[in-house]
């Protein structure tokens, strides 16, 4: 049965409340040439569910399915084995129906969990302290930019050349409407990042230097000096991280003097789900901890002096005064962070490090062999489980191409930056556990074809 609860009268009524003359009024922002002239073409004007759902298991079956060919792909979303139970204890209803923990009496277990992540994370990152969570690694890149102008009380970000050129898009499109300066700058294929060109562009207007790390090539660069050099100048040091099982086997930001360290979590618990939802993680130094935005869970004693839990810290506007409030942020992504909460605790410290150790160990083969290809380098240096190749041309219709013969070369730089005639021939290299040395034969082999 349709269901239409509003009449003609009531339509016509509605308009002329607010003063227009018809719906196409309410669209008259929108330019001309963006909008329909009639119904979408192709489209008929009803099917039964059935054939909708014949017509979209159809077109689904023209996706390549990541876990049936060598994948290579990563630059900020990996694939990871995520172990079955991981997918069980989520649906448990414990965790199902406890969607908010405003009320602590009868929400003690999802605090609980949150106040178990923040310990995760904050352990990964080296930070002091970590928040319940925020939307992704993007969002969260952005709120800690805010932060520091908060902390600084001056509003020029410095990006470096290595942070993923998504995560500057959004920042670039949030200080529109902040007065943020925003300074930018692209990638070289060069073994080191740019981090002494990132000191030397600190100044006293400064509020924040902000590096990945691994970078968005897979380089991997030591930041005490410019944690240093941004103390030295009253800035804040951002770190970055999108691939977090890294930390599994090389310093932690914060160990080297990050201020705050955001990044995304989606490599632990959570699939690649077509791109979300995921996790944002987000840690900083205890000093900062009251202009951290999103919600900190803590533990307490209650009358009777039994452990509990509680919404310490909850800055967001619908909570506070608004002028008072650190972030819009609405929640935290609970059922990503209890994903991620579940992996970390079923692999310990010691399944961790044994998961990077042996990611590394794959990506050093992979980098071994792929360097005996005719006519590609290895530009990377130092690195995790990703690394950059520089072919001899353009790799954007190279990866097309290996992708119609059933394999997923990596993520060509052409495409992140389009237009960058310097990074047309980089090519990203992501391996992880998943990749089996058959997978690494194919790739090499399929690009010694291309090439030839």
């Amino acid at each position: 049965m349709r269901y239409l609860p509003l009449t003609d009268t009531d339509r016509s009524e509605m308009l002329s409340l607010i003063g227009a003359a018809s719906i196409d009024d309410l669209f008259i922002d929108v330019p001309e040439a963006a909008r329909l002239d009639g119904p979408i073409h192709g489209l008929p004007n009803h099917a039964s569910e059935l054939s909708v759902e014949r017509h979209m298991t159809k077109l689904a079956r023209q996706n390549m399915v990541a876990g049936e060919v060598p994948f290579f792909l990563g630059c900020g979303a990996y694939r990871h084995h995520v172990p079955a139970s991981v997918d069980h204890l989520i649906q448990r209803g414990e965790f199902l129906t406890a969607y908010t923990p405003y009320q602590p009496e009868i929400a003690q277990g999802t605090l609980q969990m949150l106040f178990e992540f923040q310990t995760q994370v904050a352990r990964l990152l080296g930070t002091d302290v970590a928040n319940a969570s925020m939307y992704d690694g993007s969002t969260a890149c952005w709120e800690a930019v805010t932060m520091a102008r908060r902390v600084t009380k001056r509003a020029k970000a410095i990006f470096s050349g290595g942070v993923h050129p998504h995560y500057v898009s959004v920042a670039t499109t949030m200080a529109k409407y902040t007065g943020d300066v925003v300074e930018t700058r692209l990638p070289t294929l060069t073994a080191e990042p740019d981090t002494a060109d990132l000191i030397a562009a600190i100044d006293g207007e400064t509020s924040c230097v902000v590096v990945q790390y691994p970078d968005i090539l897979g380089r991997i660069g030591d930041l005490s000096e410019l944690a240093a050099a941004c103390q030295a100048n009253k800035a804040l040091l951002i770190a970055v991280v999108t691939e977090p099982v890294a930390l599994g086997a090389i310093k932690s930001p914060g160990e080297m003097g990050a201020d705050i360290v955001v990044g995304e979590g989606q490599s632990i618990g959570v699939g690649l789900q077509f791109g979300g939802p995921y996790v944002g993680l987000f840690g900083c130094k205890e000093k900062y901890v009251r202009q951290m935005p999103g919600r900190l869970c803590g533990e307490t004693v209650d009358a009777e002096g039994k452990r509990g839990f509680v919404l310490t810290l909850s800055t967001r506007e619908q909570h506070i005064r608004r002028e008072k409030a650190t972030s819009n942020i609405c929640t935290n992504s609970g059922l990503c962070a209890l994903a991620f909460s579940i992996h970390m605790t079923l692999l310990g410290e010691k399944g961790l490090r044994e998961l990077a150790a042996i990611n590394h160990a794959k990506a050093c083969s992979a980098a071994d062999r792929l360097a005996k290809v005719p006519g590609i380098e290895i530009v990377t240096g130092a690195f995790f489980n990703e690394f950059t190749l520089k072919l001899p041309k353009e790799a954007r219709p190279i990866v097309r191409d290996l992708a119609d013969k059933g394999v997923l070369a990596g993520v060509s730089l052409g495409r992140l930056y389009p237009g960058v005639e310097a990074l047309e021939s980089g090519l990203v290299v992501a391996v992880t556990e998943t990749v089996t040395d058959e997978d690494i034969e194919a790739l090499a082999t399929a690009l010694e074809e291309e090439l030839a």
